[in-house]
Protein backbone atom coordinates (compact mmCIF):
# COMPACT_ATOMS: atom_id res chain seq x y z
CA UNK A 1 0.00 0.00 0.00
CA UNK A 2 1.46 3.64 -0.77
CA UNK A 3 1.46 6.12 2.18
CA UNK A 4 -0.54 9.09 2.17
CA UNK A 5 0.85 12.10 0.45
CA UNK A 6 2.34 14.66 3.04
CA UNK A 7 -0.19 16.34 4.54
CA UNK A 8 0.19 19.91 6.35
CA UNK A 9 -2.68 22.23 8.28
CA UNK A 10 -1.89 25.85 7.90
CA UNK A 11 -3.49 28.94 8.70
CA UNK A 12 -3.87 32.54 7.38
CA UNK A 13 -5.77 34.84 9.00
CA UNK A 14 -5.29 38.08 6.59
CA UNK A 15 -4.26 39.15 3.06
CA UNK A 16 -0.97 39.69 4.27
CA UNK A 17 -1.00 36.07 5.19
CA UNK A 18 -2.33 34.72 2.29
CA UNK A 19 0.27 36.39 -0.02
CA UNK A 20 3.37 34.32 2.35
CA UNK A 21 1.19 31.48 2.28
CA UNK A 22 1.07 31.32 -1.13
CA UNK A 23 4.62 31.40 -1.56
CA UNK A 24 5.52 28.73 0.98
CA UNK A 25 2.89 26.47 -0.53
CA UNK A 26 5.03 26.85 -3.82
CA UNK A 27 7.66 26.84 -2.17
CA UNK A 28 7.08 23.07 -0.51
CA UNK A 29 5.66 22.17 -3.48
CA UNK A 30 8.30 22.50 -5.95
CA UNK A 31 10.02 20.09 -3.89
CA UNK A 32 7.41 18.20 -3.04
CA UNK A 33 5.11 17.82 -5.52
CA UNK A 34 1.97 15.70 -3.74
CA UNK A 35 1.90 18.04 -0.89
CA UNK A 36 -1.01 18.68 0.95
CA UNK A 37 -2.28 21.71 2.69
CA UNK A 38 -5.26 22.23 3.99
CA UNK A 39 -6.91 24.58 7.17
CA UNK A 40 -7.77 28.34 6.41
CA UNK A 41 -6.32 30.02 3.85
CA UNK A 42 -7.52 33.13 1.38
CA UNK A 43 -7.67 33.31 -2.52
CA UNK A 44 -4.03 32.95 -3.19
CA UNK A 45 -3.03 30.22 -1.14
CA UNK A 46 -6.45 28.61 -2.56
CA UNK A 47 -4.88 29.40 -6.28
CA UNK A 48 -1.57 27.75 -5.10
CA UNK A 49 -3.29 24.54 -4.07
CA UNK A 50 -4.55 24.79 0.02
CA UNK A 51 -8.33 23.65 0.53
CA UNK A 52 -9.74 25.87 3.08
CA UNK A 53 -12.37 24.80 5.81
CA UNK A 54 -13.60 28.14 6.89
CA UNK A 55 -13.42 31.77 5.60
CA UNK A 56 -10.26 33.60 6.26
CA UNK A 57 -12.07 36.63 6.48
CA UNK A 58 -13.54 34.81 9.78
CA UNK A 59 -10.32 35.88 11.08
CA UNK A 60 -9.27 39.11 9.47
CA UNK A 61 -9.92 41.58 12.46
CA UNK A 62 -7.46 43.68 14.43
CA UNK A 63 -7.62 45.52 17.98
CA UNK A 64 -8.45 44.30 21.30
CA UNK A 65 -11.98 46.33 21.15
CA UNK A 66 -12.61 44.67 17.67
CA UNK A 67 -11.46 40.87 18.55
CA UNK A 68 -13.29 41.02 21.27
CA UNK A 69 -16.91 41.60 19.75
CA UNK A 70 -16.01 38.44 17.49
CA UNK A 71 -14.38 36.41 20.04
CA UNK A 72 -17.71 33.91 20.70
CA UNK A 73 -17.26 33.25 16.63
CA UNK A 74 -13.33 33.12 16.60
CA UNK A 75 -13.39 31.04 19.21
CA UNK A 76 -15.47 28.18 18.28
CA UNK A 77 -14.19 28.07 14.79
CA UNK A 78 -10.67 27.76 16.33
CA UNK A 79 -12.27 24.95 18.36
CA UNK A 80 -13.56 23.14 15.54
CA UNK A 81 -10.66 23.27 13.69
CA UNK A 82 -8.60 21.78 16.02
CA UNK A 83 -10.96 18.68 16.19
CA UNK A 84 -10.61 18.76 12.60
CA UNK A 85 -6.71 18.86 12.56
CA UNK A 86 -6.31 16.36 15.34
CA UNK A 87 -8.30 13.94 13.28
CA UNK A 88 -6.58 14.24 10.25
CA UNK A 89 -3.09 14.07 11.71
CA UNK A 90 -1.15 16.15 9.36
CA UNK A 91 2.32 15.79 9.42
CA UNK A 92 2.71 19.49 10.29
CA UNK A 93 1.06 22.17 10.86
CA UNK A 94 2.20 25.97 9.93
CA UNK A 95 0.44 29.13 11.57
CA UNK A 96 0.91 32.21 9.37
CA UNK A 97 1.39 35.34 11.40
CA UNK A 98 -2.03 35.94 12.80
CA UNK A 99 -0.58 35.04 16.52
CA UNK A 100 -3.82 35.89 18.82
CA UNK A 101 -5.81 32.88 17.00
CA UNK A 102 -2.51 30.79 16.17
CA UNK A 103 -0.77 30.39 18.98
CA UNK A 104 -3.41 28.92 21.10
CA UNK A 105 -4.03 26.28 18.23
CA UNK A 106 -0.16 25.43 17.99
CA UNK A 107 0.18 24.76 22.01
CA UNK A 108 -2.87 22.55 21.70
CA UNK A 109 -1.51 20.61 18.78
CA UNK A 110 1.73 20.35 19.72
CA UNK A 111 0.76 18.53 23.28
CA UNK A 112 -0.97 15.84 20.25
CA UNK A 113 2.45 15.28 19.10
CA UNK A 114 1.48 17.36 15.99
CA UNK A 115 5.13 19.20 14.92
CA UNK A 116 4.02 23.21 14.76
CA UNK A 117 5.87 25.71 12.57
CA UNK A 118 5.30 29.46 12.93
CA UNK A 119 6.09 31.41 9.75
CA UNK A 120 6.65 35.51 10.41
CA UNK A 121 7.27 36.14 13.86
CA UNK A 122 4.69 38.06 16.56
CA UNK A 123 6.64 41.77 16.75
CA UNK A 124 8.16 41.05 20.02
CA UNK A 125 10.66 43.56 19.27
CA UNK A 126 8.10 46.11 18.62
CA UNK A 127 5.46 45.68 22.22
CA UNK A 128 4.60 42.39 23.77
CA UNK A 129 8.10 40.52 24.25
CA UNK A 130 6.41 38.88 27.00
CA UNK A 131 4.85 36.35 24.56
CA UNK A 132 8.19 34.84 23.62
CA UNK A 133 7.31 32.66 26.45
CA UNK A 134 3.97 31.62 25.05
CA UNK A 135 5.58 31.01 21.34
CA UNK A 136 8.11 28.68 22.92
CA UNK A 137 5.39 26.89 23.98
CA UNK A 138 3.84 26.52 20.85
CA UNK A 139 6.39 26.37 18.17
CA UNK A 140 8.48 23.76 17.19
CA UNK A 141 10.60 25.63 14.79
CA UNK A 142 9.72 29.38 14.04
CA UNK A 143 10.30 30.88 10.65
CA UNK A 144 11.42 34.56 10.88
CA UNK A 145 11.58 37.02 7.72
CA UNK A 146 13.84 39.86 8.83
CA UNK A 147 17.55 38.95 10.09
CA UNK A 148 17.57 40.67 13.46
CA UNK A 149 14.94 38.19 14.86
CA UNK A 150 16.69 35.21 14.73
CA UNK A 151 18.93 35.72 17.59
CA UNK A 152 16.19 36.82 19.97
CA UNK A 153 14.75 33.20 19.36
CA UNK A 154 18.67 31.58 19.32
CA UNK A 155 18.78 33.26 22.71
CA UNK A 156 15.03 31.73 24.18
CA UNK A 157 16.22 28.26 22.74
CA UNK A 158 13.32 28.10 19.94
CA UNK A 159 14.49 26.57 16.48
CA UNK A 160 14.47 29.39 14.22
CA UNK A 161 15.31 29.65 10.43
CA UNK A 162 15.58 33.18 8.80
CA UNK A 163 14.41 32.82 5.53
CA UNK A 164 14.16 36.07 4.24
CA UNK A 165 11.21 37.98 3.05
CA UNK A 166 9.81 36.25 0.06
CA UNK A 167 8.29 39.73 -1.50
CA UNK A 168 11.86 40.93 -1.72
CA UNK A 169 12.66 37.68 -4.14
CA UNK A 170 9.73 38.23 -6.39
CA UNK A 171 9.55 41.74 -6.16
CA UNK A 172 11.73 43.43 -9.01
CA UNK A 173 14.48 45.84 -7.81
CA UNK A 174 13.79 48.23 -10.82
CA UNK A 175 9.82 48.28 -11.22
CA UNK A 176 8.67 49.26 -14.52
CA UNK A 177 6.23 52.33 -13.61
CA UNK A 178 5.88 52.97 -17.32
CA UNK A 179 4.64 49.52 -18.56
CA UNK A 180 2.13 49.35 -15.12
CA UNK A 181 0.58 52.46 -15.95
CA UNK A 182 -0.01 51.21 -19.77
CA UNK A 183 -1.40 48.14 -18.45
CA UNK A 184 -3.49 50.05 -16.14
CA UNK A 185 -4.95 52.77 -18.48
CA UNK A 186 -3.22 55.43 -16.74
CA UNK A 187 -1.95 58.70 -17.82
CA UNK A 188 2.21 58.65 -18.18
CA UNK A 189 2.68 62.38 -17.05
CA UNK A 190 0.31 63.04 -14.08
CA UNK A 191 1.00 62.39 -10.66
CA UNK A 192 -0.72 59.49 -9.24
CA UNK A 193 -0.96 58.59 -5.46
CA UNK A 194 -1.75 54.85 -4.51
CA UNK A 195 -4.25 54.92 -1.52
CA UNK A 196 -3.69 51.95 0.29
CA UNK A 197 -6.57 52.21 3.57
CA UNK A 198 -6.35 48.32 4.38
CA UNK A 199 -7.57 44.89 4.20
CA UNK A 200 -9.73 44.09 6.56
CA UNK A 201 -13.09 45.21 6.67
CA UNK A 202 -12.12 46.43 10.22
CA UNK A 203 -9.50 48.69 8.67
CA UNK A 204 -11.83 50.22 6.24
CA UNK A 205 -14.12 51.36 8.61
CA UNK A 206 -11.64 53.66 10.18
CA UNK A 207 -9.82 54.44 6.88
CA UNK A 208 -12.03 55.13 4.30
CA UNK A 209 -13.43 58.11 4.76
CA UNK A 210 -10.06 59.51 5.94
CA UNK A 211 -8.27 58.49 2.46
CA UNK A 212 -11.23 59.98 0.32
CA UNK A 213 -11.06 63.07 2.18
CA UNK A 214 -7.53 63.47 2.16
CA UNK A 215 -8.12 62.79 -2.05
CA UNK A 216 -10.43 65.48 -2.25
CA UNK A 217 -7.97 67.86 -0.58
CA UNK A 218 -4.72 67.35 -2.69
CA UNK A 219 -7.26 67.12 -5.91
CA UNK A 220 -7.96 70.57 -4.77
CA UNK A 221 -4.31 71.36 -4.74
CA UNK A 222 -2.84 69.43 -8.00
CA UNK A 223 -6.11 69.28 -10.06
CA UNK A 224 -3.83 66.96 -12.41
CA UNK A 225 -3.06 64.39 -9.61
CA UNK A 226 -4.78 61.00 -10.03
CA UNK A 227 -5.62 58.03 -7.52
CA UNK A 228 -5.95 54.45 -7.59
CA UNK A 229 -6.87 52.35 -5.02
CA UNK A 230 -6.49 48.40 -4.81
CA UNK A 231 -9.15 46.49 -2.07
CA UNK A 232 -8.81 43.00 -1.67
CA UNK A 233 -12.21 41.83 -1.33
CA UNK A 234 -15.88 43.20 -2.40
CA UNK A 235 -16.65 43.71 1.50
CA UNK A 236 -13.69 46.36 1.55
CA UNK A 237 -14.57 47.32 -2.08
CA UNK A 238 -18.14 48.10 -0.93
CA UNK A 239 -16.99 50.17 1.86
CA UNK A 240 -14.71 52.65 -0.03
CA UNK A 241 -16.75 52.94 -2.80
CA UNK A 242 -19.97 54.35 -0.08
CA UNK A 243 -17.24 56.89 1.38
CA UNK A 244 -16.08 58.29 -2.37
CA UNK A 245 -19.39 58.53 -3.49
CA UNK A 246 -20.34 60.61 -0.06
CA UNK A 247 -17.02 63.11 -1.06
CA UNK A 248 -18.24 66.29 -2.50
CA UNK A 249 -17.01 66.88 -4.94
CA UNK A 250 -15.88 63.10 -5.66
CA UNK A 251 -11.98 63.10 -6.84
CA UNK A 252 -10.45 61.23 -9.54
CA UNK A 253 -9.73 57.43 -7.92
CA UNK A 254 -9.86 54.74 -9.67
CA UNK A 255 -10.68 51.75 -7.54
CA UNK A 256 -9.16 48.18 -8.37
CA UNK A 257 -9.86 44.60 -7.11
CA UNK A 258 -6.49 43.37 -6.15
CA UNK A 259 -3.13 44.15 -7.53
CA UNK A 260 -1.65 46.11 -4.79
CA UNK A 261 2.15 45.95 -6.23
CA UNK A 262 0.68 46.88 -9.99
CA UNK A 263 -1.34 50.04 -8.15
CA UNK A 264 1.63 50.81 -5.65
CA UNK A 265 4.45 50.75 -8.92
CA UNK A 266 2.31 52.80 -11.01
CA UNK A 267 2.54 55.13 -8.50
CA UNK A 268 4.70 58.44 -7.90
CA UNK A 269 3.70 58.24 -3.98
CA UNK A 270 1.67 56.01 -1.27
CA UNK A 271 -0.82 56.88 1.62
CA UNK A 272 -0.42 53.68 3.20
CA UNK A 273 -1.90 51.80 6.68
CA UNK A 274 0.56 50.64 8.52
CA UNK A 275 0.81 46.82 8.26
CA UNK A 276 2.73 44.59 5.42
CA UNK A 277 1.72 46.86 2.95
CA UNK A 278 4.14 49.26 4.12
CA UNK A 279 7.09 46.77 3.04
CA UNK A 280 6.01 45.95 -0.21
CA UNK A 281 5.97 49.70 -0.78
CA UNK A 282 9.57 50.02 0.38
CA UNK A 283 10.42 47.00 -1.67
CA UNK A 284 8.80 48.93 -4.90
CA UNK A 285 10.94 51.80 -3.84
CA UNK A 286 7.86 54.09 -3.69
CA UNK A 287 7.37 56.97 -1.12
CA UNK A 288 4.85 56.83 1.17
CA UNK A 289 3.26 58.52 4.25
CA UNK A 290 2.20 55.57 7.15
CA UNK A 291 -1.27 56.17 8.57
CA UNK A 292 -3.58 54.28 10.75
CA UNK A 293 -6.82 54.75 13.14
CA UNK A 294 -7.74 52.12 15.71
CA UNK A 295 -10.47 52.06 18.56
CA UNK A 296 -9.59 54.30 21.37
CA UNK A 297 -8.49 51.59 23.50
CA UNK A 298 -6.88 49.39 21.09
CA UNK A 299 -4.52 52.66 20.56
CA UNK A 300 -4.74 53.18 24.54
CA UNK A 301 -3.21 49.69 24.70
CA UNK A 302 -0.96 49.10 22.44
CA UNK A 303 0.66 52.66 23.46
CA UNK A 304 1.34 51.47 26.57
CA UNK A 305 3.13 48.03 25.74
CA UNK A 306 5.01 49.71 22.77
CA UNK A 307 8.91 49.45 22.45
CA UNK A 308 9.90 51.61 19.63
CA UNK A 309 9.28 55.00 18.27
CA UNK A 310 8.09 53.78 14.75
CA UNK A 311 5.00 51.39 13.86
CA UNK A 312 5.90 51.27 9.97
CA UNK A 313 8.06 48.05 9.08
CA UNK A 314 10.26 50.36 6.84
CA UNK A 315 11.30 52.97 9.78
CA UNK A 316 11.77 49.59 11.61
CA UNK A 317 14.07 48.02 9.70
CA UNK A 318 15.71 51.31 8.92
CA UNK A 319 15.58 52.52 12.92
CA UNK A 320 14.89 55.87 11.99
CA UNK A 321 11.54 57.58 11.00
CA UNK A 322 12.48 57.73 7.32
CA UNK A 323 8.47 57.64 6.04
CA UNK A 324 6.22 60.06 7.97
CA UNK A 325 4.00 58.16 10.47
CA UNK A 326 0.69 59.91 10.97
CA UNK A 327 -1.29 58.15 13.63
CA UNK A 328 -4.51 58.04 15.32
CA UNK A 329 -5.78 61.73 16.65
CA UNK A 330 -3.48 63.65 14.09
CA UNK A 331 -4.43 61.31 11.52
CA UNK A 332 -7.03 64.55 9.79
CA UNK A 333 -7.56 64.60 6.40
CA UNK A 334 -5.54 67.84 6.39
CA UNK A 335 -2.06 66.46 7.94
CA UNK A 336 -2.37 63.49 5.78
CA UNK A 337 -2.56 66.00 2.55
CA UNK A 338 -0.06 68.00 3.89
CA UNK A 339 2.41 65.35 4.36
CA UNK A 340 1.77 63.95 0.74
CA UNK A 341 2.21 66.64 -0.55
CA UNK A 342 5.74 67.42 0.91
CA UNK A 343 6.90 64.48 -0.66
CA UNK A 344 5.57 65.62 -3.64
CA UNK A 345 6.82 69.02 -3.56
CA UNK A 346 10.50 67.86 -2.21
CA UNK A 347 12.24 65.63 -5.10
CA UNK A 348 14.94 65.03 -2.56
CA UNK A 349 13.13 63.68 0.43
CA UNK A 350 11.34 61.27 -1.77
CA UNK A 351 15.02 60.31 -3.08
CA UNK A 352 15.98 59.30 0.59
CA UNK A 353 13.30 56.70 1.00
CA UNK A 354 14.15 55.00 -2.42
CA UNK A 355 17.47 55.02 -2.12
CA UNK A 356 17.23 53.34 1.59
CA UNK A 357 14.42 51.54 0.38
CA UNK A 358 16.82 49.77 -2.42
CA UNK A 359 19.17 48.97 0.03
CA UNK A 360 16.21 47.21 2.25
CA UNK A 361 15.35 45.06 -0.76
CA UNK A 362 18.53 43.85 -1.27
CA UNK A 363 19.54 42.75 2.50
CA UNK A 364 16.07 40.79 2.48
CA UNK A 365 16.58 39.28 -0.43
CA UNK A 366 17.91 35.59 0.52
CA UNK A 367 16.01 33.02 -1.94
CA UNK A 368 13.39 32.39 0.52
CA UNK A 369 11.64 29.66 -1.82
CA UNK A 370 14.73 27.56 -0.79
CA UNK A 371 15.09 28.17 2.43
CA UNK A 372 11.58 27.47 3.46
CA UNK A 373 11.61 24.09 1.69
CA UNK A 374 14.63 23.72 3.72
CA UNK A 375 12.99 24.29 6.84
CA UNK A 376 9.83 22.36 6.28
CA UNK A 377 11.08 19.27 3.95
CA UNK A 378 12.16 17.68 7.32
CA UNK A 379 8.59 17.35 8.87
CA UNK A 380 7.64 15.74 5.97
CA UNK A 381 8.99 12.05 6.27
CA UNK A 382 7.28 10.66 2.67
CA UNK A 383 9.34 13.50 1.18
CA UNK A 384 12.56 12.11 2.07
Amino acid sequence: MNARPPRIAIVAGEASGDLLGSHLIRAVRERCPNAEFVGIAGPKMIFAGARTLYSMEKLAVNGYAEVLRHLPELLRIRRRLKQQIIAQQPDLFIGIDAPDFNLDLEIALKKRGIPTMHFVSPSIWAWRGGRIRKIARAVSHMLVVFPFEAEIYRKAGIPVTYVGHPLADSLPLHPDRKAVRERLNLPAQAPIVALLPGSRVSELKHHAQLFVDTARLLHERYPNMRFIVPMVSRATRELFSTALHAADPVPPVQIMIGHADYAMTAADLVLVASGTATLEAALLKRPMVITYRVARLTAWLMRKRAYLPWVGLPNILSGRMLAPEILQDEATPQHLADAIAALWDDPKLRAVQEQTFMQMHHSLRRDTAQRIAEAVLPFLPSCD
